[in-house]
């Protein structure tokens, strides 16, 4: 699942890109952009690099050297300098919501926007294909889905676009119900407390 992304990760990655776009447009972005995904799968996929990324133990000055002996062959110098950065102001540990909201200014960039759904059963080509329709209708951009699932849905589906959440799920949706009877009870209660108050005769208990 992608990381969600906050106001840190936004200033570093709007710093980035536009390092990026000044270094070389579009393609220099799309390589960045390649390069922060790239770390991440390391980062998701290597429990211990993880650690050496955001261990307090170890020297931010010691931990940069590091870092150079294992990406100055793999990645660009700015993405390298960039880690540097991120070492050195202790944000190594805020790696991935960086690469999120990175990711997201390339998308707002080319029309597109991210979005998660979440449902109980694989989406179908015809509901992907209908979802990315309706999508674009009501977003104005094209809709890059990432589709997960969630076995403990009931059904229905939810939906995330940036740090709005959208949730049609079946237990949502029983949720609502329930607090709007739980309203409706308040109300009565309020309203016509006799109801509630008053105790029905025999006859009316067997009605």
């Amino acid at each position: 699942m992608r990381a969600q992304t906050d106001t840190l990760a936004r200033i570093y990655a709007q710093s980035l890109f536009d390092l990026s776009e000044a270094a070389g447009g579009r393609e220099k972005i799309l390589e960045v952009a390649d390069e922060l995904e790239q770390i991440c799968e390391l980062i998701r996929g290597d429990a211990s690099f993880r650690e050496y990324l955001t261990s307090p133990v170890i020297d931010p000055a010691r931990r940069s050297l590091g870092l150079r002996n294992m990406f100055s062959s793999r990645i660009t110098d700015l993405v390298l300098r960039f880690l540097l950065v991120l070492n050195n102001n202790g944000r190594l540990g805020h790696f991935e919501p960086i690469a999120a909201g990175f990711d997201e200014l390339v998308q707002d960039a080319w029309g597109r926007v991210e979005v998660d759904v979440w449902t109980a059963a694989p989406l179908q080509d015809d509901v992907h294909q209908e979802l990315q329709t309706r999508l674009h209708d009501i977003l104005g951009k094209e809709p890059v889905i990432h589709a997960w699932l969630d076995e403990a849905m009931i059904g229905g589906i939810r939906i995330r676009v940036g740090d709005r959440m959208i949730d049609g799920s079946v237990a949502a949706k029983l949720r609502q119900i329930e607090s709007q009877l739980r309203q409706q009870g308040s109300r009565r209660v309020t309203d016509s407390p006799e109801d509630f108050l008053s105790v029905p005769s025999d006859e009316q208990r067997f009605e």
